[in-house]
């Protein structure tokens, strides 16, 4: 069983940890299929009423590791990255607990997606998160339905087409974040206390209400993150965006998104 995703459970909360701190924790298509492993066993979980979602080290998730996607010489690379991530969104979107990232460090693209996933969110002051995608040359195509969710269509636009990134000052500002700390000391302590209130909350009241929300916000149709990722992986597979990916990543087998 891999280890770049791990789970623990204690009462009714349970920890959900991204485990690649070397990379920054950035998505390979062997962690997206450890994390989908760690979704599965939880989905089967109706002892677990609140799952904290967690990166270990310094960082949440650094996003694609796209370095990994040009280094590989396979043409459908791009997409079966791609396509496990879009997956995987909606797992954790679907999953019957109650969902909070604590963003303990750097939330980048696919990564700053998983937050957007998450039921609720918190992070600290001093993160950074955002959707640097189009400075690469590549399309948000599988994060953006998620994001719309999270704080609406204009803002959205605002923040995918722009780029760049934000602190988790500006991020909570425009609500990507529900909660945030001054010191990232004080973000443990917030996630608990957050996990705490939620899980006392009944079962099937959180389960209900959580399955009704996502009928309501159309979370179940998957068709449209499906295709963000066929379209995500057509833009990459594109000479101009290889050629501008490799400019930035190529130099340096360490530096990764």
């Amino acid at each position: 069983m891999s280890d770049l995703a791990k789970v623990e459970v204690s009462g009714r909360i349970a920890r959900l940890v991204i485990n690649r701190p070397e990379i920054r924790n950035a998505l390979s298509v062997e962690l997206l299929e450890a994390l989908h492993a760690r979704v599965d066993e939880l989905v089967r979980r109706e002892d677990v009423s609140v799952l904290l979602v967690t990166g270990e080290g310094k960082a949440f998730c650094a996003g694609m590791d796209l370095k990994h996607v040009i280094d590989d010489p396979a043409p459908e690379a791009p997409a079966r990255l791609l396509l496990s991530l879009a997956e995987l969104t909606l797992k954790l979107r679907d999953l019957p607990m109650v969902t909070c990232a604590i963003v303990n460090g750097a939330a980048i693209g696919g990564g700053c997606g998983l937050v957007c996933v998450c039921d609720l969110a918190v992070t600290h002051e001093s993160s950074k998160m955002g959707f640097p995608e189009v400075d690469l040359g590549v399309c948000p195509a599988v994060v953006a339905p998620w994001l719309v969710r999270k704080i609406g269509a204009g803002r959205a636009r605002r923040v995918l087409l722009s780029g760049g990134l934000m602190s988790g000052r500006e991020a909570y500002e425009i609500g990507i974040v529900d909660a945030v700390v001054g010191e990232p000391e004080a973000l443990a302590g917030a996630g608990v206390e957050m996990a705490r209130r939620l899980a006392e909350g009944g079962p099937a009241a959180l389960r209900a209400t959580k399955h009704l929300l996502n009928e309501l916000d159309g979370s179940l149709e998957g068709g449209v993150v499906r295709r963000g990722a066929e379209l995500s992986a057509r833009v990459i597979g594109l000479e101009e965006t290889r050629a501008r990916l490799r400019e930035k990543f190529g130099a340096s087998p360490g530096n990764r998104p």
